[in-house]
């Protein structure tokens, strides 16, 4: 625990962190199990000729999110990680607040994907400046478990949340839950004022600094590893909804049921992918992705019947999640002083994944492959994701034999950075 806190200060200072991943969890994950309600609200005409194309073009809402995060993470992570951090994490709950409810009053299918693109660019600084603050109240060698902390609001989400922001959509109108997540934005800004302690920003942070990060390949290749790996997740879980009811034949009331079993498999497999984070990073990648695998294929094989699809759900939810704090982790690792900026664009390249899985499955879909085929490119995703680890591995390794010199290497540094200036 961080000496000038007593660990009933640390432990609210954590909760307030973990109260603003539960915000981002409902923001970022409400739409899926609302998109058919937000397809025939918004596209009224094309539901009206197919469903399917309403609900491929819905998903949109969920790739501008995901894009919105990947432009947003990078920029204000490198902009702001020579300030306060308490002062950035209270500025992006403002601006999620402000975006969420602009999302939820706007009236035509444009204006809010605008919406949800601007409600998106704090995730990415939210989540890594938290995991820095995280990190460090917890102390030293508990950075897997400080970001599995912060995850673990947004994991909660899945558990209780989303399920019943689903249901309120589905009884009230999509629009009044995202008024609710709003609120839940709103009360994300006073916890952080009130609980999170003053932690002064890197004053030697330049954005030119934080970008020399993108100049080490093994940054590259972790940002492959979440944004390709993870992206087979969001293949399945943005129209979880439609495979519920068109491939299962369950009843529309079931979906948060099912998003429950989803959230379920997220909590464990974030606290435990943290854990295991701290422990061995690339063990821990390896083991989820092949957990991951394995769910796809059993939810590709059994999603017609109740039973397969609540264990295979719950299953793909586990192995997607234990990923993320070990990639974080893992780009930490490599970032060398790029620490804001490494912990933001894990963000970013989870979201590419978003964007992709979401785009990939809806062209599925509207090609006529039915509401099933996204669960087999998120099996291609997954397996490429598999393959850049080992590709991660296999340069490690190679860079270890090889042993370069400090001295070569802070050249390398000086000269990056006369290439920038």
């Amino acid at each position: 625990m961080n000496a000038t806190l007593s660990p009933a200060r640390a432990r609210c200072a954590l909760l307030a962190l973990a109260l603003g991943g539960f915000g981002i969890g409902l923001t970022e994950f409400v739409a899926m199990g609302l998109l058919p309600n937000l397809a025939a609200d918004l596209l009224p005409n094309l539901w009206r000729v197919s469903e399917e194309r309403a609900n491929a073009q819905a998903g949109w809402l969920i790739g501008a999110y995901a894009l919105g995060v990947v432009v947003g993470a990078p920029s204000i992570a490198a902009f702001a990680a020579r300030f306060p951090r308490k002062q950035v994490l209270m500025a992006c709950a403002a601006l999620f607040t402000l975006g969420t409810l602009a999302s939820a009053l706007l009236p035509t299918f444009e204006l809010v994907l605008a919406a949800r693109f601007l409600a998106a660019l704090p995730h990415g600084a939210y989540f890594g400046i938290a995991a820095l603050v995280a990190a460090s109240l917890l102390g030293p060698g508990k950075r897997g478990q400080g970001v599995a902390l912060v995850l673990a609001g947004l994991s909660i989400a899945n558990v209780i949340g989303v399920p019943s922001i689903t249901l309120l959509g589905q009884i009230a109108g999509w629009r009044v839950a995202y008024v609710a997540v709003a609120i839940v934005f709103a009360l994300t800004f006073l916890a952080v004022t009130i609980a999170v302690p003053f932690q002064a920003g890197n004053p030697a942070a330049t954005i030119k600094r934080e970008l020399r990060i993108f100049r080490r390949v093994q940054v590259w290749i972790a940002l492959a590893i979440g944004s390709i790996g993870f992206g087979g997740f969001f293949a399945v879980y943005t129209y979880i909804s439609p495979l519920v009811t068109s491939v299962a034949g369950l009843g529309i009331e079931i979906v948060p049921w099912v998003l429950v079993a989803s959230g379920l498999g997220m909590t464990i497999g974030n606290l435990l992918g943290g854990r295991a984070a701290d422990r061995h990073v690339m063990g821990a990648l390896f083991i989820s992705f092949a957990v991951f695998a394995l769910a796809m294929i059993g939810l590709a094989l059994t999603a017609r019947w109740p039973v397969g699809l609540f264990l295979f759900v719950f299953l793909v939810g586990l192995g997607a999640s234990a990923l993320s704090p070990a990639i974080q982790t893992r780009l930490m690792d490599v970032a060398g002083d790029g620490q804001s900026l490494a912990a933001a664009i894990n963000h970013a390249s989870l979201n590419i994944g978003n964007t992709l899985g979401a785009v990939l499955g809806g062209v599925a879909i509207a090609a006529g492959f039915g509401y099933l085929s996204p669960t087999w490119i998120g099996l291609a995703l997954c397996l490429i994701g598999l393959g850049f680890s080992v590709v991660a591995l296999t340069v490690e390794r190679q860079s270890r034999s090889l042993e370069p010199s400090r001295h070569i290497r802070l050249n390398e540094d000086a000269i990056f950075d006369r290439t920038l200036s």
